[in-house]
């Protein structure tokens, strides 16, 4: 069973409170939430100085034709809710992925003045599944000039051995794109892309970067970023989306080259089961994961113990020691 969930109730919300960790003065303050936080699989850009930060999130099927959802900040502290990618979801979308409720899981990068949004088509427990495109030149449904244009599908999973959710986007040293994704089934994967498409490069077979060896191989939703000439490849592991229940955790290896291997702080291979533990469970602060990094903030959903496991969205600074991530949930007075 893929641990993802599928489908977002949208209810009532309740503020998260954090704390920035001790010790790095270039680390952010961690803003102290509040307003609709009600998130799952947040794509998070900062914003700089006057401009607003964004989270596009997993859709709900019973809001906006279950597209992805969008929430903007002025300060990183209360987000507002300000609607869907789109009013309908893609025509194509529908008649490949049978049974598609909601689109999942968002990736957003710039390049060139474009933003580009990957996002997941699937259903629950299915590795039949589609990683799809669309461009913008901005993320603010408010300017003139917004309108998300459909590029189509980037990769599929049918009948593959890997399971095509969970986008991530990082750039190489030379500026080459590369898409890491997956969940369960085979593990979590790297395939090359080519700008400006933003598209598949080639015929090139996606290479595993990370798998756990276990029957029910549980991790997924890989996030790469570079980092002092080395890469970093943030991962969710364990069961989310069960509430009280979830065991998500995210951990972190490191490599030199974008394509791995990845190997923890102890030197384990994430390629057997290998991972430093970045941020897990503490408390009522239960199951982090789907986790996403702009500038030296963590984004990320985990489920809160005191409201009977309500999902929402955590935001923590990153402190880099010894060149390594360290991220901590606030102190409980």
């Amino acid at each position: 069973m893929r641990s993802r969930i599928r489908r977002i109730l949208i209810g009532a919300v309740v503020a998260f409170a954090a704390a920035a960790p001790a010790a790095c003065a270039q680390a952010p303050a961690a803003p102290e939430l509040s307003g609709d936080v009600f998130v799952h699989d947040p794509a998070y850009i900062r914003g700089d100085s006057d401009e607003p930060s964004w989270i596009y999130s997993t859709g709900n099927g019973q809001v906006g034709d279950g597209n992805i959802q969008i929430r903007r900040s002025d300060d990183d502290a209360e987000w507002e809710y300000v609607g869907e990618v789109w009013s309908e979801k893609p025509k194509w979308l529908t008649e490949q992925v049978e049974g598609l409720d909601n689109l999942w899981a968002p990736e957003l990068y710039e390049h060139d003045g474009t933003w580009y949004l990957y996002y997941a088509a699937s259903t629950f427990g299915s590795g039949s599944s589609v990683i799809a495109l669309a461009t913008n030149t901005t993320l603010d449904p408010e300017d003139p000039a917004y309108e998300w244009i459909d590029q189509g599908e980037v990769i599929s999973s049918a009948g593959k051995p890997y399971n095509a959710i969970d986008p991530n986007i990082v750039e190489d040293a030379d500026g080459e794109p590369w898409l890491s994704f997956g969940s369960f089934s085979s593990g979590l994967q790297i395939v090359p892309l080519e700008w400006p498409s933003g598209l598949l490069s080639g015929s090139a077979d996606p290479v595993t970067i990370a798998d756990r060896g276990l029957l029910e191989n549980a991790i997924e939703a890989p996030t790469i970023v570079a980092h002092d000439d080395a890469y970093y490849l943030f991962a969710s592991r364990g069961f989310c989306c069960r509430g009280v229940d979830s065991t998500y955790e995210i951990i972190v290896g490191r490599a030199d080259k974008v394509t791995g291997p990845y190997l923890d702080q102890a030197g384990s291979p994430l390629l057997e089961d290998g991972g430093t533990v970045v941020l897990t469970s503490e408390g009522d602060n239960i199951g982090p994961g789907g986790q996403s990094l702009s500038g030296d903030m963590l984004a990320f959903h985990w489920y809160d113990g005191a409201q009977d496991g309500m999902f929402r969205l955590g935001l923590l600074p990153v402190e880099w020691q010894d060149g390594w991530p360290a991220v901590a949930w606030p102190a409980v007075p």
